[in-house]
């Protein structure tokens, strides 16, 4: 063998070996390149999967391959020629055509910090006030409601009432404990008669409200607790994102040229 047919035969057998590196396998003589698992892999980490681990990369190169049989196989049933095939495969199209569409929009188009600042604020504006904690005991009549407050002013205490006797099972396992909340979280006759209260008061007489009649002692007030915006700016930068990208598809709606009529126009 000439010195030059031995080169040409190095160069051939070194992109053979390249080629195989980018692939995970062969199925029947077809290649079936690793970029299907790198694209399986990121999906996955879109989905909110946990981090990629060797095992987990192992389970989607066994995937890739698999659907590479199925494929061959289906295939080879002319299922490829089909309506109903080329019809899915049309709205598969569109489906990951949008997707990316989005994810595009949003990476060129991120919340800044001054907007998610300012959305922070504003609901913190909202939030300020009184917020009340205050216990109850929820029952269907006011005959039964008379009695436990007759218990409590012989001594009762309120929690063991609550827990024994309130239809409201959720606060009443707690001795009937709402924690802190602002008064239009309530119906107005609970909210009214509660602020009405002083610390560590009862009302004097059951409170009827469409739920049944409520027998309510105030804990506690203070004002309004709001977290920091360290601790909730993932939130309110999700919320904003959400909204820029909802403002973003129906700025392209109306935009779009048809003789269509959406619902509400």
């Amino acid at each position: 063998m000439s010195q030059k047919s031995f080169a040409a035969l190095i160069f051939a057998l070194a992109l053979a070996g390249s080629a195989a590196a980018q692939n995970v396998a062969l199925v029947n003589g077809k290649p079936v390149p690793k970029s299907r698992v790198d694209t399986l892999m990121l999906q996955a980490s879109r989905g909110g999967q946990p981090p990629a681990t060797p095992e987990l990369e192992q389970r989607v190169r066994e995937e890739v391959v698999l659907r590479e049989i199925f494929a061959q196989e289906a295939e080879k049933r002319g299922i490829a020629a089909g309506a109903e095939y080329r019809s899915q495969m049309e709205l598969a199209r569109q489906t990951i055509l949008i997707r990316e569409l989005f994810a595009d929009y949003q990476k060129k188009n991120p919340v800044s910090e001054a907007d998610a600042k300012a959305e922070y604020d504003k609901f913190k504006t909202q939030a300020t006030g009184t917020e009340y904690r205050a216990r109850h005991i929820l029952v269907e009549k006011e005959d039964e409601a008379k009695a436990l407050l007759k218990q409590l002013t012989a001594g009762a205490k309120f929690d063991e009432l609550a827990k024994k006797h309130s239809t409201d099972k959720g606060s009443g396992a707690n001795g009937g404990d709402l924690d802190f909340a602002k008064p239009e979280s309530y119906v107005p006759e609970f909210s009214q008669a509660m602020i009405a209260l002083k610390k560590g008061a009862t009302t004097a007489a059951p409170v009827k409200s469409q739920f049944g009649w409520h027998i309510i002692k105030l804990e506690d007030t203070r004002e309004a607790q709001f977290p920091p915006f360290d601790e909730v700016k993932p939130q309110v930068v999700q919320r904003l994102a959400q909204q820029k990208l909802q403002q973003y598809q129906d700025d392209l709606r109306k935009k779009a040229k048809t003789d269509y009529k959406f619902g509400g126009q």
